[in-house]
């Protein structure tokens, strides 16, 4: 997603955002109000990430979720 990696990190309601130049976690994207809200089990967790670049649009999903969000970013205060 313009130009960083979006990753899961497994067992927790973080995505971290990555610069694939150093590696480096240059950012995090706390999925827990939804995570929190899409809860039916211990497997319901956020597994899913897709990029739309054509309309700068970001969305996730996860397991045995019934819905699939478009997330917009916003700094944190």
């Amino acid at each position: 997603m313009k130009g960083e990696i979006l990753a899961n990190i497994w067992l927790t309601d973080q995505i971290v955002r990555i610069n694939p130049k150093s590696g480096k976690v240059t950012g995090r994207i706390d999925l827990a109000p939804l995570v929190q809200a899409n809860r039916t089990s211990e497997d319901a967790v956020a597994n899913g990430i897709a990029y739309d670049a054509a309309k700068d649009r970001l969305f996730v999903t996860g397991k045995n979720w019934a819905h699939l969000y478009e997330v917009k970013l916003v700094p944190r205060r």
